[in-house]
């Protein structure tokens, strides 16, 4: 089982290296629907395996000049307040209740399909946002809205895992759209780092970490998304985030029925 583990963290690796989305939209279903985890454990593990990469991550962006680090502030105050109450309502609640974990199977497949939308309406969006620039937040409201969505992710996060991918980069789109790619990306990946560290700690605390299954997804994933980041120019975009788009459409499907 192990050797199948060290396998699906390659794969995942593999696929965000080649599309940019992040792991836990992939990795939390995969484990809770292939392996039989129990959604909590599931979460649990994949936030830790997400703090350890997008550290990594965020030394390159840092280095690049990339990261906006006034946005990742501003996403902090509101994300890390939220995930500390999060983690403190799954404790209180009994994460590891049958009941809970129903809930937190079905807020997985919730964020799932968030993430296809913002795969697939991403471009057009901010397309819009930019024809009506009349439209855009500025200033103390632009701040407030970016407070607010970074606890709206702060709680998806802690509770599903999914969200500071795919989701984050979006919104970021919409209230920033004159950044570049890069710099969505940079910030994105940034502000998910102290974000999914602290829900990592909080699962931890609550004992819903594998931490041998975390290990085994690490070793595969670490050469997986050096291989797909290597390789992403030789595929069509367009083709990869619609294949993604339609599997990620049917897990959460069989996440809900």
């Amino acid at each position: 089982m192990t050797i199948t583990y060290v396998l699906s963290g390659f794969a995942v690796g593999l696929l965000v290296g080649l599309t940019g989305v992040g792991g836990g939209s992939l990795m939390t279903p995969l484990l809770t629907l292939l392996f039989g985890v129990s959604p909590t454990v599931a979460v649990g593990t994949d936030l830790a395996f997400a703090s350890t990469t997008k550290a990594a991550g965020t030394v390159a962006h840092r280095y690049r000049g990339t990261v906006h680090w006034d946005i990742v502030r501003h996403l902090c105050y509101g994300a890390l307040p939220a995930a500390l109450l999060a983690t403190i309502g799954l404790k209180y609640f009994g994460a590891l209740d049958k009941e809970i974990g129903q809930i937190i199977r079905y807020s997985i497949a919730f964020s799932v399909l968030l993430t296809v939308v913002a795969l697939l309406f991403r471009g057009r969006m901010q397309a819009w946002v930019l024809k009506h620039p009349e439209k855009q937040l500025q200033g103390t409201k632009l701040t407030i809205a970016t407070i607010v969505v970074g606890a709206i992710l702060g709680t998806l996060v802690t509770i599903s895992s999914i969200g500071a991918g795919a989701i984050g980069a979006t919104i970021l789109v919409l209230l920033y759209p004159r950044l570049s790619p890069a710099e969505i990306a940079g910030t994105d990946i940034a502000y998910a780092v102290p974000l999914t560290a602290i829900a990592a700690f909080g699962h931890w605390w609550l004992g819903s970490i594998n931490w041998v299954l975390l290990g085994a997804l690490l070793l595969g994933s670490l050469p997986g998304i050096t291989i797909g980041s290597l390789a992403a120019k030789a595929v069509p975009e367009k083709i990869l985030r619609g294949l993604l788009a339609t599997t990620l459409t049917g897990v959460a499907a069989k996440l809900v029925f």
